[in-house]
């Protein structure tokens, strides 16, 4: 059982963004003082709808390689992701809660979280080092986010370099750290030889930390040419010693982990003005994490002789006594005995010589979790060996809540499932409460809340808590008229049968086992049929069903497939046609028992099937557009004028119409944006006013329309979002805003054909979302789809302004605060259109009851005059339908009270309130 190469999903999906995709400045809620406005659109009939935003639950699904709590206050604890971006933890949901979903397309790579930093002085403060590639995979250099209010909106300082929360090494840290006694100055250790870095202005601006001697010079692999395995990982993590510090004034003793098997550990005792090597330090080995327990005045080492997450053969841990300069291994078993690096580590606050590490690489049978109560003189383990293979367990494993993490494996011991995990780099005991403990694997983040159990002599239970946080990398997404509403294709975990969008599934997609999906489909008049291709460690690379994805079976293989490529099932499932890696297009009759070579298309293909003809497929590839009327034997050339030449190009073809076909993609470089054939390829028209598209498809008509609803992700009107027309592309609602972004969603989108407006939406390493639209039937103007949802988030695309008299009460508003904490607020506020006319051009005007003082807004202009705010529209969403709903967001500060305004005001109108 593995979680399958976090990288290598995450690569894919980078390695295949087209070039040019980034443009200057940041989006609007991380931008800093002086950058650019975001482009608005200007010059297509563009409408706004509130949609309500919900991610697929799948629970989990990728690496966690960090996990913090702040040191002051309980229960506030952040998760990051290496792609998914990072988290907050609510108490009482007892969830994650994604605070980067912001992040835009041209700054996709924000969403990987190298590190992360929440501020013990005053824990409203919270830091994310974010970027995903150090090299030219992600076009923009890192930056660091900063926040002051938990996350809920953020700034951002670019750095002059890149960052890598999906590089090697990316589980070691934490490289962004907090002085905990002058909250001002901050850390933060650079990869790819750029040294360590210091703020002193919280983290606004950033300069290098010129007397540091070592940026470090291990990679993982020196003969790597890519920049990947071969970047020098550099600086791993920074931490203080409180003690030599008080309340304001800088901290003088600061040490620092270096990725150098022969120079691990710095240490500056002057506030970080000099710094020297400390002698006596164990060599041979990198440092994954230095931890200290200021109380006894230990710094605690975990160390490995790789940077992991996925190797490692040999570890140790040892233990400085930073008053007397004395080392000594503390390891809990010979180093001979070892196959394992270790990296988690954590200290028990509330009983300071309690100390844990993690066995991080130990794939087989299971990691390992060692604890120690004298300080690391003697340990005990998670699990023994009685007498070879059987083990006994110190610990219960409880994972009802998620049941796909058993993998459906049925292992011979010693091996277990679940497993107790793997790729384990980030422990923590919470600070405040000695029975919890949280870690992370390469699926999930498991806990306890009996973790002293252990000590007695009595089992602590783990179980998944992880509900909320959502990592998965999508491949392909397909919603059957039929069966299951959704079907899904994803990185690391294979994909699911999604019978109930807000509920864990029991299991993902065996028999076989993809380690990732690429590509799936079903017949389109025999939904019960469905095929899936991916990735394995050996064949078969390919699957089907015959109940809807409920049960697989495995089909053979035409000999040199090395992954999935694309597949595609005849609209009767009387055949199928598959373009795997490694050879060349095949098509069988069967479910897959013997493959005939099929001609004319060239290797590498993507292929698709018309889904009213079964004997008609199509292809394409590098500008030309293919077809086959024999069942995929045979394909014929047919356009190519025109057509993108370069980067990604998916297409799809509309269900029940014989060769209605829309295509989307291209490259900066060349020809970009969303084609439209209806003789099966002969001939394409480009849509004027998209500007790119990236992924097609195609959902339940709206009520009168006789045409399916399309949605894209795109670029419409010089606006970058998640659009969908329900008039075969003349006009076009954006869907989604600018709170509401994901990063990159160009793999997959596709429509539900049986619930009218809804749309599920592929990310890189947020998972599925899927969203509702408040218009139950789009039975109105099919370019606005009005309707009030006055429960979605921040931001929710939004409505008008009140360039018009509405007329008498020809508005209601709603006034929601959304999260509240000591001196801020958030709220959303959705304004409907009751009246008979639409509004062009809106401003929402109230007065604040108790001085709150609006800060960031999204969405919507503000003003303030004392109480006084008025919320104007932006450029693209200042007309809203009658009936329709214009939905903004902002953060607010408080001083005392937070009474919501009584009355709200669009021109000289009072609008009703509920």
């Amino acid at each position: 059982m593995r979680t399958s190469a976090r990288p290598f999903a995450a690569l894919v999906a980078a390695l295949t963004l087209t070039a040019g995709l980034f443009a200057a400045g940041a989006p609007a809620s991380a931008r800093d003082h002086g950058a650019t406005e975001a482009a608005q659109a200007s010059d297509v009939s563009l409408a706004a709808d509130t949609y309500d935003w919900k991610n697929v639950r799948i629970d989990g699904g990728g690496f966690v390689p960090g996990i913090v709590f702040n040191r002051t206050e309980k229960n506030l604890a952040y998760a990051r992701t290496d792609i998914g971006g990072a988290y907050r933890w609510d108490q009482a949901g007892k969830q994650w809660k994604p605070l980067l979903d912001w992040v835009d397309w041209d700054h996709w790579g924000w969403t990987g979280v190298v590190s992360l930093a929440s501020d013990s002085v005053d824990p409203d403060n919270v830091y994310a080092a974010v970027g995903t590639y150090t090299n030219d995979w992600d076009p923009t250099n890192g930056a660091v986010l900063r926040s002051s209010d938990r996350g809920a909106s953020w700034k951002a300082s670019t750095l002059p370099f890149k960052l890598g929360g999906n590089m090697p090494g990316r589980g070691m840290g934490e490289r962004l750290a907090v002085d905990p006694n002058k909250n001002s100055v901050l850390y933060l250790g650079a990869p790819s030889g750029n040294g360590l870095w210091r703020s002193t202005d919280s983290g606004a601006t950033w300069s290098e930390v010129t007397a540091f001697p070592n940026p470090g010079n291990y990679s993982q692999d020196p003969t790597d040419t890519s920049g990947y395995g071969n970047d020098n990982q550099g600086i791993v993590w920074v931490t203080f010693d409180e003690r030599s510090g008080s309340r304001g004034s800088t901290t003088q003793d600061i040490y620092v982990g270096v990725a150098d098997k022969e120079n691990t550990v710095y240490r500056s005792t002057d506030g970080g003005t000099t710094w020297s090597r400390i002698a006596g330090q164990p060599t041979g080995y990198l440092a994954h994490k230095g931890v200290l327990d200021s109380e006894n005045g230990y710094l605690y080492l975990t160390l490995s002789d790789t940077g992991g997450p996925y190797d490692g053969g040999k570890g140790r841990i040892w233990r400085y006594a930073t008053a007397t300069g004395e080392w000594q291994d503390v390891s809990p078993v010979a180093e001979a005995d070892t196959y394992y690096g270790f990296s988690g580590l954590t200290v028990d606050r509330q009983h300071p010589g309690t100390v844990m590490a993690t066995a991080y690489s130990s794939w087989w049978p299971d990691t390992q979790i060692f604890r120690s109560t004298d300080s690391g003189a003697t340990w005990t383990q998670a699990w023994d060996y009685t007498s070879y293979p059987n083990r006994s367990n110190r610990f219960t494993q409880d994972v009802s809540s998620v049941p796909w993490l058993t993998w459906g494996a049925n292992p011979s011991p010693p091996e277990t499932t679940p497993k107790l995990g793997w790729m384990t780099e980030a422990l923590e005991i919470d600070p405040f409460d000695s029975d919890r403990m949280m870690y992370g694997t390469g699926a999930t983040i498991y806990g306890t809340e009996n973790l002293t159990n252990w000590d007695s002599g009595s089992q602590f239970g783990i179980t998944p808590m992880v509900k909320g946080l959502e990592e998965t990398a999508v491949n392909d997404l397909a919603s059957p008229p039929s069966g299951a509403p959704l079907l899904s294709a994803l990185g690391d975990i294979g994909g699911f049968r999604h019978t109930d969008l807000d509920a864990v599934p029991d299991m993902m997609f065996t028999s076989p086992n993809l380690t990732s999906t690429t590509s799936l489909d079903f017949a389109e008049s025999s939904p019960n049929t469905v095929v899936r291709v991916g990735s394995a460690d050996a064949a078969p690379h390919i699957g089907f069903s015959t109940d809807n994805g409920s049960n697989w079976f495995q089909g053979s293989e035409p000999s040199g497939v090395t992954g999935g490529g694309t597949v595609a099932a005849a609209a009767d499932a009387s055949g199928f046609v598959w373009s795997p890696e490694g050879t060349g297009v095949y098509h069988t009759t069967g479910y897959g028992s013997s493959w005939s070579a099929s001609t004319g298309l060239p290797q590498g293909a993507t292929v698709e099937s018309d889904r009213k003809n079964p004997k008609k497929f199509y292809g394409y590839k590098a500008g030309t557009f293919y077809v086959s009327t024999d069942g995929g034997a045979t394909f014929t050339a047919k356009a190519s004028s025109g057509l993108p030449t370069e980067g990604n190009v998916r297409f799809k073809a509309v269900p029940g119409t014989e060769g209605d076909i829309w295509l989307a993609g291209g490259a900066t470089t060349g020809a970009y944006g969303l084609w439209h054939s209806t003789d099966s390829g002969a001939t394409f028209t480009e849509l004027s006013g998209v500007d790119q598209a990236d992924a097609v498809g195609f959902g339940k008509a709206a009520a009168g329309a006789s045409y399916q609803t399309l949605f894209v992700s795109a670029k419409i009107g010089g606006v970058r979002g998640i659009f969908r027309s329900t008039d075969a592309g003349a006009t076009w609602t954006r869907i989604n805003d600018d709170a509401h972004q994901w990063g990159w969603t160009g793999a997959a989108i596709t429509g539900d054909p049986r619930v009218f407006g809804r749309v599920y939406v592929s990310t890189n390493g947020r998972g599925i979302m899927y969203g509702d639209s408040s218009d139950g039937d789009g039975g109105t103007d099919p370019g606005t789809d009005p309707g009030t949802d006055p429960g979605t988030d921040p931001g929710t695309d939004p409505g008008t302004d009140p360039g018009t008299d509405p007329g008498d009460a020809a508005c209601s508003v709603t006034y929601k605060v959304t999260n509240q904490w000591s001196g801020g607020f958030q709220a959303d506020v959705t304004l409907t259109n009751t009246g008979d006319t639409e509004l062009n051009g809106w401003k929402l005007g109230w007065a604040f009851p108790d001085g709150q003082k609006v800060g960031q807004m999204w969405n919507a202009t503000p003003t303030q005059d004392g109480a006084k705010v008025t919320a104007a529209n932006v450029s693209w969403n200042g007309r809203v339908a009658p009936g329709a709903s214009a939905g903004f967001g902002f953060t607010g500060t408080l001083t005392g009270g937070n009474t919501a305004p009584d009355a709200f005001t669009l021109g000289d109108e009072v609008c009703a309130t509920g």
